[in-house]
Parts: structure tokens; sequence; C-alpha cells
């Protein structure tokens, strides 16, 4: 179906002009003389751009801009001035006008302008249906919905029915604690508190305080007793974060609590009993550094009784643009205007390995919405290091079955003859499978049209 403009426009010689050549272009095209005119034809049509000009009779186009852009699905809207009135087009900007022209008009600037417009209205559909889609793929904050995605939330739903300790693997910005925070919530201990605690952050000469609390006076500065993260856990789950980094004598009470399910406070006599869930993670390779002897072989048996890989972001497919998408729109959710991924800066985002996972992605787009001018993020405004070409082998070939290297005028040249030769001659639908514009297209036939001359001449 031709997309619907309405032009707003009572210079009947432009009008006509305008109706023309958009209609050339194989949009669906109407026409009015006054805002009066256009309203009832915004409503019953419901046009996706509107072009009007600043100046009409009656009311102008600027009063058009709060009534369009208070419909559900609000049209782009394109004005149309005289150069002396440039500041109250850009006043219309900013109340809510996409762009605006100034006469005489270059028909050439605003078929590209309007193509412009229509691109963007599409790409903020693509985004408002990812939202949504989000939604539906939004798994206790996890986003994706790639094989291994939902391979991962069918085992999370698995490990969450017993209460046995659980040990999730990843690599760094994987999202482990998303995980484990999915487990307690999909467990009947949902109802009662989750905490987290990094291992390799708590000062080593107070882990265990922190852990299994103290009497009062056990250690100087004890004033009062504490009950510590396993008390404060009473009936909920702990997450016990890069436990790779935990001192080997604590693991040893680890242990313990894991198999009597007690734990005795620092400076007390006696032992208390605790009903808390294990959730443990790691980056590290725990077999490994049970070889070195820096991870008690009973514990890593103990903790690997369930265990949950969570996938590197390099695994994940087309999961990588949801979450860029989805992160973009977190960042830039009080903005005016919502940013837009370009095709480069998306290719690169496809294209990079992303060795920090999510948390790399998360903080590259950040910088980029931070640099980013206009509507669009571009490559540039990606860190350096996604800015690099990546290295792709090149396929092993026979040197003489190499063809020729030619000109890029050559390769595009060949391709539309070849659109045109599969379109039958059809020069506007040539022009759709190009993207391009027919006066494009027939600026392209006619540089190949001079160049073959020249060539005969020659």
């Amino acid at each position: 179906m031709a997309e619907r403009i309405l032009v707003v426009e009572d210079d009947p010689g432009l009008a006509e002009l305008l109706v023309e050549e958009l209609e050339a272009e194989g949009f669906s095209v109407r026409h009015a003389l006054s805002v009066e005119e256009a309203w009832p034809i915004v409503e019953s049509w419901q046009p996706v751009i509107v072009v009007s000009d600043l100046r009409l009779p009656g009311a102008d186009g600027m009063t058009l801009i709060p009534r369009l852009k208070a419909l559900p699905d609000a049209p782009e809207v394109l004005l149309i001035t005289a150069f002396g009135t440039v500041d109250q087009a850009v006043q219309a900007l900013k109340q809510g006008a996409d762009d605006f022209l100034t006469k005489p008009l270059d028909i050439e600037h605003m078929l590209l302008t309007v193509q412009r417009l229509l691109n963007h209205r599409r790409l903020r559909t693509e985004v408002a249906s990812m939202r949504e889609q989000q939604r539906s793929d939004d798994f206790h904050g996890m986003i994706g919905h790639s094989r291994v995605m939902r391979r991962l939330y069918q085992r999370v739903r698995q490990v969450a029915a017993s209460d046995a300790p659980v040990l999730v693997l990843g690599e760094s910005g994987t999202g482990k604690e998303l995980v484990a925070r999915a487990i307690h919530q999909e467990s009947e201990r949902a109802t009662r508190p989750f905490r987290a605690v990094n291992c390799a952050g708590i000062p080593a000469e107070l882990i265990e305080s922190e852990f299994f609390g103290h009497a009062a006076g056990a250690f100087t500065g004890a004033q009062k007793a504490r009950g510590g993260l396993f008390k404060e856990t009473e009936g909920g789950t702990l997450l016990l974060d890069e436990i790779g980094e935990m001192p080997l004598d604590l693991q040893a009470k680890l242990l313990r609590v894991l198999q009597e399910g007690t734990i005795r406070p620092v400076g007390s006599d006696s032992e208390v009993s605790v009903n808390v869930r294990i959730v443990a993670a790691t980056h590290r390779d725990l077999e490994s550094l049970v070889d070195l002897g820096k991870f008690r072989e009973d514990l890593f048996y103990r903790l690997e009784t369930l265990s949950i890989s969570v996938p590197a972001l390099r695994e994940r497919g087309d999961d990588r643009e949801l979450l860029a998408q989805t992160i973009l729109a977190e960042l830039t959710r009080n903005n005016e205007h919502q940013p837009v991924f370009s095709p480069s800066a998306m290719d690169r985002i496809y294209r990079y390995p992303f060795p920090g996972n999510v948390r790399e992605l998360r903080n590259a787009i950040e910088r980029a919405v931070t640099f980013s001018e206009g509507h669009s993020i571009e490559a540039k405004h990606l860190p350096e290091r996604m800015q690099k070409d990546i290295d792709v082998a090149e396929p092993q070939t026979d040197s003489s079955s190499k063809q020729p290297l030619r000109s890029l005028n050559e390769v595009q040249q060949e391709y539309v003859s070849y659109v045109l030769r599969e379109t039958g001659g059809n020069k506007r639908k040539a022009a759709e499978i190009l993207g391009v514009t027919r006066r494009t297209l027939y600026r392209w036939l006619s540089d190949s049209s001079d160049a073959a001359e020249q060539g005969k001449q020659t």
C-alpha cells in the first residue's frame, strides 16, 4: 500500500507541482487549501506525512502542529516557509515539527527530506515493536529470545524448583547476578530476601563477621551483636559473587553451612541454624583453581551439583540488536527526540566481539548517546575500538581464477542493468528495489549512456 501524504498549500501552482512529484515517487497524495479543509482529511485518511505551508488563509500551518502531534499515530510534519520567516519555522520545530523547507523549493531536496522522514518513522516503529517484544521476552530482567537464552530460561526454572546450591558460570558482564535473581524469583523463596555480596570486595579481616555475624565485644568496635548476611537473608537467597576469590579458611566454613545449615557468629560459643539458599557465581575456572590448591575440591563439587552457564553476547545472535535498542531506549527515555542507530552503527554492533559482553555494550551505547548529535547514532560515535575494521579471513583461491578488479561505478551500472532486466524495464519498481528516487535512477542511466558513448568514440 502506497504511503499517504497530505499537502496543505493554498498556492495552486505549487500544490500541483508537489502533488505531481510525490505521486511520481509512488506516494498516495491528497491536497487541502487550508487548515480547516485539511483536518477532516487527517482524521479520516490518517496520512503518515503532512507537508504544509506555514502561511495559509485563516489559521496558519503553525496551528496544525500541536493537533497533529496529539494524535495517537502522529504523522511527520514538514513545513514550507518563505526565506523571511525562517525564525518562525525554527520556532515551529521547537513545537514539534519534524523539518522545514524554504521557498523557492528544491524539489529533489524536498523528495529526499520526505524519504528521510519516512525512514525515521519506520525506525521509530521498529523500536516501538522491539520494546513490545522486549516486554514479552523479558525474563526477570534478562532480555533475549535466541536459542541459547531460551535454554538458559528453561535451566533457571528447573534449578529454581530445588533448594540445592547453584553455581552460575560465565564471562564478566554476561549478567550472572540477573540469573541469580531470576532463580530466586522463580523459586518458593521469592517473597523472602535476596542479597548479593562480592567476595572480592570485603576486607579479609571483616569477611567472616560480614557472613556469619558477631557477638557483642567479639573484637574492637563490635559494641553490639550483628546477625551477618546469612541471618539477614533468612528464608531467602544469598548470591556469593566472585566466589573464586573467597579465602580458603572461609571456604571451609561455608562448606559446613551447606552441609549442616548452621553458622557460628564470631566471638560466640553456640551455633545458629539458618535457612538460606546459596547461589555462587564466578567468571574463573574453579577446576583450575582446585588444581592450584586455591579452591577447596569438596566445596567445588558441592556447588557444582547444579550449575548454569550464561552465554557470552557474541553467542546470542539477533539478541544484540534487541539489547542495543532496549539499552538505547532506556538511556534516552527522557530525551525530547529518541535517537536511532544508523545502519553503520548497527553493523559495528553486530561484528564487534564484545569481550566485556552486555556490560561493554551498555557502556558503548552510553558513550554514543553522549557524543551523538541529532537523531542518529553513527559508527563514529561508538568507542574507537569498535570503529576498527574487523579482520575477516579471505577464502583461499587459485590466483588463476581471480576476477579482474573493477571500479565501483562499473559494478553499480551492472547491478542497475540487472534490476531493470528483472523488473521488465519498470523504472519505478527498479528505483524502489534500489532504494533511490526515480530522478536518481534516471541520472545513473544517463551517466551510463554518456560513458558508453565516450567508450565508442575512443
